[in-house]
């Protein structure tokens, strides 16, 4: 809901800064009468999914388990409206949607961070980016939340000018315009709460570095220190060993792909840089009390709820 309001109220605002109505927008669905949020809240729709034309700007807004929700008619009508040549985006999750249209091949996009990794997967032939937002020519992408404030803002600034824009940033009290250029993850030692910049260098590897993980004595010569001298500093600032930290960022990776991919296990060990399935089952088991078939059987009867 937080992307969908984000945009529209930023069009919003543009009409009226203007004195005219400018920007004007339908709410548009399959089946045509209402959609529910995460939320709870439902709104009603204008219509279904209906014929548009090349002027016209189509903006998909995607929510949790928006494989799911990207049905055979939403995906055929993106594609069949997709041949007219019109703008085309995605807020948040959308741009799952999207690939799966195929409107996104060869493009450069992005999406929210806790996605990225099943996204990154399941679509090689889209260039994903960890940006707060994406224009690639006629197709746009957002990471969610308020990214889709600054992709707004951009459009209206290319529509009507910077000042407009800006007019329009000071009516949201949203002081801080991104870019493109900006990135949607708080910095390393912003989320670890740690400001030591080999620490933070070394966790950054890590991150990157999960398909085929790096020995801590590879780690710690990278940054100038040996073996025992990244084990304190990992114990000194979160109180567990590079290899358990690692560890955990591996098992983070692997459980977003169990619940948001239909990667096999293996498949999915393998990406998170386990050499065995039962190897791989016997640390998540360790680490989330249950194992990778479970997690994935428990998740997919809670979304048939």
């Amino acid at each position: 809901m937080l992307s969908f309001a984000c945009a529209v109220d930023s069009l919003r605002i543009a009409n009226r800064m203007l004195g005219q109505p400018v920007y004007s927008w339908v709410l548009v669905g399959e089946g045509g009468k209402s959609i529910t949020c995460s939320n709870g809240t439902t709104f009603a729709l204008d219509s279904d999914l209906p014929e548009t034309s090349r002027d016209d700007t189509i903006v998909v807004c995607g929510g949790i388990d928006v494989a799911k929700a990207s049905t055979k008619k939403v995906i055929g009508w993106l594609r069949r409206e997709a041949r007219k040549g019109p703008t085309i985006g995605g807020l948040c999750t959308a741009a799952h949607t999207l690939a799966m249209a195929g409107l996104l091949d060869g493009k450069r996009a992005t999406i929210h961070w806790e996605n990225q990794d099943s996204f990154g997967e399941e679509f090689e032939e889209v260039t994903l980016t960890k940006s707060v937002f994406v224009v690639d020519g006629n197709r746009l992408t957002t990471a969610g939340g308020t990214a889709s404030i600054d992709l707004m803002l951009k459009l209206i600034a290319d529509d009507y000018g910077e000042d407009l824009a800006n007019a329009v940033a000071d009516q949201l009290i949203y002081s801080s315009i991104r870019t493109d250029q900006d990135t949607q993850r708080l910095s390393v030692p912003t989320r670890i709460g740690v400001r030591h910049p080999k620490l933070s260098a070394v966790i950054q590897m890590m991150e990157q570095n999960i398909e085929e993980p790096i020995s801590p004595a590879i780690l710690a010569g990278d940054v100038g220190m040996s073996t025992r001298q990244l084990e304190r500093l990992f114990r000194r600032y979160l109180n567990r060993s590079p290899k358990r930290y690692y560890m955990e960022l591996r098992l983070q990776k692997a459980r977003n792909l169990l619940m948001q991919t239909d990667m096999s296990v293996i498949n999915v060990a393998l990406a998170c840089g386990f050499a065995s399935p039962s190897h791989f089952s016997k640390c998540y088991r360790a680490h989330y009390d249950t194992t990778p078939y479970r997690e994935r059987g428990s998740h997919a009867a809670r979304l048939s709820i």
